[in-house]
């Protein structure tokens, strides 16, 4: 192991002198108290060090010790219900040894070198494999089966493989190479988190994620695959908003990353996810999740590489062909980390002090989104979505970091306090969120839930946008100057806001709405809407329409049960009946 020595401390910046082979993204361990950090600049003989701890008593002249090897997460059975900080060390197993505060230089395996798994094969002595390849298979938690694969750069046939109980460091199996050299396969793996998971050819999404929230899968869709952005200002509900996607959207892994968030809202996502029920299965949430927990109180640095370490083991987790949801709380703060640090270093600063290479790291974080034909040889395909939230200081959505990430991601889910003030929940605003997925969707939608489905959200969103212009005209001179045409339309995009887009995420029945139930929530208002229309022709007033019985139960239509479809179609023929008795009088 290399030595060299410290020659300045500036926070959670060292500089050190003698590492004469180090590397860009080495692992240097820092003082007698082994300290972790990475190598992020190299000038001469003199190398520059972010720290991943508090670096308060170190001086110059202590040791600085090489590891030769990148920042890397360990990659295993185990991950699974585990509870990181942002380098990957795990926080229940170091909080049995240390107490409830991690103290300096503290060191944990990532994953469980001890605990055993039952290792079954799925191949045998003289099958042929390559990249990627899975092997055999643990059972990791009770719904997720984690699936050992081949790594990276080794192919040739199977010597000999095992099966029965092992700790992720024994060998399952022994490939046979080329040039006939024999590979030892064990369940651990390890990548650098800097370098994305390779892949062979990323492709088109094509099926939305589905989450059950109505303003997110109707009106502005992701794909899965996809990218998305929740800037807001403090209060308006971002993290809310990303706890009820974990619970609820289709993927079957989720990466939660609450990077640089406060301590109390990261200690209610600890507390909360372990009692959580995974509505898919009936089983605990965290058996298909992995926390990485960055709060604003610890180190810097740290928070800085948390985003690297949740992209990386969802990246092994989409090459095992899961469909994998990452969620990054905040990705303001990480920015924020990334200006500090810059800072430290006295690079040039770009726009609001932020580093001149913001945009490129946000986007190539975002890039590392996508569905993809992973590296094997059965050419199974998976899927990464990334939704990160934005906390703009303010609300105010035209600083760099909300810009940059709009310029990368698909989706812009535009939260709003004054939404959130009046309870309205998700405060998702209508008129400036915007999808651009619903282009590749719009056949999903159309083959999957019914041909009208586009053409009904798209009506919607035309009479929200006239309400909004309608509603200029009413502050001005009044709602006696607007016709009866336009006052239902007033009525109907009312109907709309709070009937279909608001939902209550503590109702049992609200809390989640199939994208089924969406549209026939949504096509009771519109029908209601057209045919009142007709009706309004013949001298009709909004009062006697707003009187109807069947009124009530376009409101309640949301909380239908889902095995209780039928009673949609009782409400539309009681639409039909009851406008159509008004014109009979």
């Amino acid at each position: 192991m290399e030595t060299g020595r410290i020659i300045k401390v500036a926070g959670p910046v060292v500089v050190a002198e003698g590492l004469r082979g180090a590397k860009m993204y080495d692992v240097v361990k820092v003082s007698n108290q082994k300290l972790i950090g990475e190598i992020i600049e190299l000038t001469e003989d003199l190398v520059t060090v972010q720290v991943y701890e508090e670096t308060s008593g170190i001086g110059p002249g202590e040791p600085v010790f090489s590891t030769d090897m990148p920042l890397s997460v360990e990659l295993a059975p185990g991950l699974i219900t585990s509870i990181y900080d942002g380098i990957q060390r795990p926080l229940d197993i170091i909080r049995s040894t240390k107490g409830n505060f991690i103290t300096r230089g503290a060191e944990a395996y990532a994953i469980d070198r001890k605990k055993k798994w039952d290792f079954k094969p799925i191949l045998k002595k003289g099958d042929k494999v390559t990249t990627g390849d899975i092997i055999g298979t643990v059972q990791e938690s009770s719904i997720i089966q984690h699936k050992i694969m081949i790594p990276y750069g080794i192919q040739g046939e199977i010597e000999q493989i095992y099966t029965g109980k092992f700790m992720v460091t024994d060998t399952v199996a022994k490939i046979k190479e080329s040039q006939g050299s024999i590979t030892e396969i064990k369940m651990l793996q390890k990548w650098p988190v800097r370098k994305s998971r390779l892949y062979k050819e990323k492709l088109p999404p094509f099926e939305p994620l589905i989450t059950g929230q109505r303003v997110i899968d109707t009106f502005f869709p992701i794909a899965k695959g996809g990218t998305a952005c929740i800037p807001g200002p403090f209060g308006s509900g971002k993290t809310v908003v990303q706890h009820q996607l974990s619970k609820w959207c289709d993927a079957e892994i989720i990466i939660f990353i609450g990077c640089g968030e406060r301590g109390n809202e990261m200690t209610d996502v600890l507390l909360e996810f372990p009692e959580l029920i995974d509505p898919h299965t009936g089983k605990p949430l965290m058996e298909r999740t992995v926390l990485i927990a960055n709060t604003s109180n610890m180190p810097v640095a740290a928070r800085e590489a948390s985003v690297y370490t949740g992209a990386t083991i969802a990246e092994y987790y989409r090459d095992m062909g899961y469909n994998v949801a990452l969620m990054a709380d905040s990705t303001s703060r990480w920015a924020e980390a990334m200006r500090e640090i810059s800072g430290r270093l006295e690079e040039m600063p770009g726009e609001e002090g932020y580093p001149a290479y913001l945009g490129t790291r946000i986007s190539n974080f975002y890039e590392r989104s996508g569905r993809v034909k992973c590296i094997c040889s059965d050419n199974r395909e998976a899927t990464l979505s990334v939704i990160g939230a934005v906390s703009p200081p303010g609300g105010d959505l035209s600083e760099p970091v909300t810009q940059n990430t709009l310029r990368t991601v698909q989706v812009f889910w535009s939260l709003q306090d004054k939404l959130a003030y009046k309870r309205h929940f998700p405060a998702i605003d209508w008129l400036t969120s915007y999808s651009l997925y619903l282009s590749q969707l719009s056949d999903f939608f159309k083959r999957e839930i019914n041909e009208d489905f586009i053409e009904l959200r798209n009506k919607s969103m035309g009479i929200l946008q006239e309400e909004a212009e309608l509603e200029e005209i009413v502050r001005l001179v009044g709602i006696d100057a607007l016709s009866t045409h336009e006052r239902l339309i007033l009525e109907t995009a009312k109907s709309i806001r709070e009937d279909f887009l608001h939902q209550d995420a503590f109702d049992n029945v609200d809390t989640y709405t199939s994208i089924k139930k969406q549209f026939l929530i949504l096509k009771l208002i519109i029908l209601f809407h057209e045919t009142a229309e007709k009706v309004i022709k013949k001298g009709v007033t909004i009062e006697e329409l707003n009187t109807l019985p069947v009124k009530a139960k376009i409101v309640r239509a949301k909380f239908i049960e889902e095995k209780k479809m039928e009673k949609f179609i009782e409400i539309e023929k009681e639409i039909i009946s009851q406008i159509d008795s008004i014109t009979t009088l």
